[in-house]
Order: C-alpha cells, then sequence, then structure tokens
C-alpha cells in the first residue's frame, strides 16, 4: 500500500503542478477564459486513465492463466519501462518545467482552443496512463485488489491537495530533491516489479526456470505474515525467487540508482561571442 500511495502521490503531484502552471499562467496573463478547454483536457485524461485501468483489470479476467499470466508480466515490464524513464525526465527537467509548460501554452494560446485542450490533455495524461499500468502491475503482483487501489487514491488526494496548497503560495518546497528521493524510491519499487513480471513470464512458460530457485527463506519470512505482506506490497519481495528473476532485479536496480542518484554535470558557460 505505501508504494502504490507513493506512486500516486509523486505521478498525481506532476499532474498537479502542470495544471497549477497552465492555470496561474492563464490567470496571470488575463486569459480566464482560456481556463474552460484546460479543464476538458484534464477531464478527458482523467477519464481516459481509468478506463485504462478498467479494461486491463476486468478485461484481463476473461483471458486463460497462461494469457493472464502473460500479459502481466509483459505490461509490469512496459510499466518499468515507463516509470523508470519518467522519473529520469523530471529530474533533468524539474528546474525547467514551468517555463517548458508556459511555452508550450503560449502555441497553444496562438492556434486555438482545441490546441489548449490537447496541451492539458497530454500534459496530464501521459501521468495518468501510467499511473494505471503501474498500479494494475500492483494489483496483479500482490494479488489483492484493494489495498494497492486504496493507496494509490491516497496518494492522488494527497498530490491534489498539495497541488492546491502550491497554486495558493501556501506551500514551497524544493521540488528538485523531491523527485529526486522519491525517484529513488520509485527505482526500487521498479525492480519488484520487474521481477515479479519476469515471474509471471516464467508461469506462463515464455521464460525459463521458474522452479529453479536462488535462495527459499519462507520460513524465516513466511509470505501471509505481516511482515512478509509488508515486504511484498513495498517492494515486491519475495522469499523464494527464481535465479531469474534476482539477476533481472539487481541488473536493474544497480545501474539504474546509480545513474538516477549520480551528481548531475554542471552546465557549462557560452562560450563569448
Amino acid at each position: 500500500m505505501l508504494a502504490n500511495y507513493l506512486i500516486g502521490l509523486r505521478e498525481g503531484l506532476e499532474a498537479s503542478l502542470v495544471v497549477c502552471i497552465l492555470v496561474a499562467y492563464l490567470v496571470k496573463t488575463d486569459n480566464r477564459s482560456k481556463l474552460p478547454p484546460i479543464w476538458l483536457g484534464v477531464g478527458i485524461a482523467v477519464g481516459l486513465s481509468l478506463a485504462v485501468g478498467a479494461v486491463l483489470q476486468f478485461g484481463s479476467s476473461q483471458l486463460t492463466f497462461e494469457a493472464q499470466e502473460a500479459l502481466g508480466g509483459a505490461l509490469s515490464i512496459v510499466a518499468v519501462g515507463l516509470v523508470t524513464w519518467m522519473v529520469f525526465w523530471m529530474r533533468r527537467t524539474a528546474r525547467h518545467l514551468k517555463a517548458e509548460l508556459q511555452g508550450k501554452l503560449n502555441e497553444a494560446l496562438a492556434i486555438g482552443t482545441g490546441a489548449l485542450v490537447a496541451t492539458a490533455f497530454l500534459a496530464v495524461g501521459r501521468e495518468g496512463l501510467e499511473t494505471a499500468l503501474f498500479i494494475w502491475s500492483a494489483v496483479q503482483s500482490t494479488g489483492d485488489g484493494a489495498q494497492p487501489v486504496l493507496g494509490a487514491a491516497l496518494g492522488l488526494l494527497s498530490a491534489v491537495t498539495l497541488g492546491w496548497l502550491f497554486y495558493r503560495g501556501a506551500l514551497r518546497i524544493n521540488l528538485a530533491k523531491f523527485f529526486t528521493w522519491t525517484g529513488a524510491l520509485l527505482v526500487v519499487v521498479a525492480a519488484g516489479v520487474l521481477a515479479y513480471g519476469i515471474h509471471d513470464l516464467q508461469e506462463a512458460d515464455l521464460l525459463p526456470g521458474l522452479d529453479d530457485r536462488l535462495f527459499d527463506i519462507s520460513a524465516t519470512i513466511p509470505p501471509d505474515s505481516w511482515y512478509g505482506t509488508l515486504l511484498k506490497g513495498i517492494f515486491n519481495f519475495q522469499p523464494n525467487p527464481s535465479v531469474l528473476q534476482a539477476t533481472a532485479w539487481a541488473l536493474y536496480l544497480a545501474p539504474v540508482l546509480y545513474w538516477f542518484l549520480r551528481p548531475q554535470p554542471a552546465k557549462e558557460a557560452p562560450a563569448p561571442a
């Protein structure tokens, strides 16, 4: 539940900040009449994200066991790829997000209403679709549909509240540091999702080695114990992983976390004219 709260908080805060920047800029430039297209784009993005989540959940239930495992494994890997790209993109652009969005909004204002709807839809829809896919993967890996969804919902609610406080000027935090540390935690979560995706593909007989266990500490950390459930819910921890699962986990986590947390090189000063 904590991992899904983090996903909902981070993705929701990104979307909330985007909406706040768009709305504040329109208000500041005396373009309040252009706010309805922005809210329309946001509404379409939210509706599409919910629809994708519903299709994944109810559509997959009609498949055979092997097909469900194959779909779950493939989409888990896709979700890991999307989240990995997202955390690196946000770390790189967090300092310049406001200027980038305002530039796109100026272009949309010059084009017309449809461009405004599209700008809001694309800005919010990306986070929404990533959230739907990642939460669905978490539901499949934990086998508990209630807690991951509740955790994500609480995270999204917190994100909307924080976004409103940002807009009102009542809250100020270092966004670059916030996205760096939450991004690092998401990389750890994504490593667990990747390992479980490999497990699903092994159960679907698309990858070998399902019974080739690296270790088995189920007696020490029973999966149905409170601490086993907690570790699985946060990190997708499995007390008896296959060699392939553990290898994929390590090969993803070590380099990705290193490249994500390493200090960013300082930008070179422009050469004199």
